[in-house]
């Protein structure tokens, strides 16, 4: 429940952090974007709702736009491309124990149901959707993806999440309607970007022969589903 409560009241937490850090702001929001998109261990750490908020306090001048627009972005690509080193040298070990409580098979299976459905543009879309966010880039170093092609779809991807949700938050965030209601416009992001996540757990419910496979994927599953999109090395 205390994550939750950081995530609602994220702006008063970064506010805080603004007056007690000053311009190391910068560094330490590029650590919580950098860990939530590059490592596999924290897929909890705000995402959406942080960049959004980011940018609502750029609008209001306790943030510089652009230095806090670079620092996200910059932040986005250097996360994706360290899980993606990680899942292509650690990959195959993950897939010789059994689930823990990060690495488990039902949340690479559903990322590689991503990339059968989308192919390389998973990288982008999944910048939307949590825990795909942060299990997307390492399932494409599992798979061995070309990494040029993921490095184009990982700059790509992170500039357009954070043109959304930064400048959303800059433009929208300041209007007497958000200011008033804030902590229900981060539940309405939360919940937003958890719609993708909500349809993929219903289909694997209502099918039976899906479900069965979401505690089966192997790690010749995800190679041979990177050889069949041609994402592979």
């Amino acid at each position: 429940m205390e994550i939750i409560d950081i995530i609602l009241h994220l702006d008063k937490n970064i506010t805080n952090i603004i007056n007690l850090f000053g311009p190391f702001t910068y560094v330490i929001i590029f650590l919580i974007i950098f860990a939530e998109t590059g490592l596999v261990v924290t897929p909890f750490l705000p995402g959406d709702s942080l960049l959004f908020i980011a940018g609502t306090l750029a609008g209001k001048g306790d943030l510089q736009i652009w230095g806090i627009y670079f620092t996200i972005s910059i932040a986005a690509i250097l996360g994706d491309s360290v899980n993606y080193w990680f899942g292509h040298k650690i990959g195959p070990r993950v897939f010789s124990k059994e689930n823990s409580r990060i690495f488990k098979k039902e949340y690479l299976e559903k990322t590689r149901n991503f990339y059968e459905k989308h192919g390389g543009k998973t990288i982008i879309l999944a910048r939307f959707v949590p825990l795909i966010r942060t299990f997307a880039p390492f399932v494409a170093g599992v798979g061995k993806m070309h990494y040029r092609t993921f490095f184009f779809y990982n700059v790509t991807g992170a500039f357009i999440w954070s043109t959304i949700l930064v400048f959303a938050g800059y433009f929208f965030g300041g209007l007497p309607v958000i200011k008033n209601n804030f902590e229900f416009a981060v539940i309405g992001i939360i919940i937003f970007s958890l719609i993708p996540v909500a349809i993929e757990y219903y289909k694997s419910k209502k099918e039976s022969q899906s479900s069965k496979k979401l505690h089966q994927t192997s790690y010749k599953d995800i190679q041979k589903t990177f050889e069949k999109e041609h994402l592979h090395d």
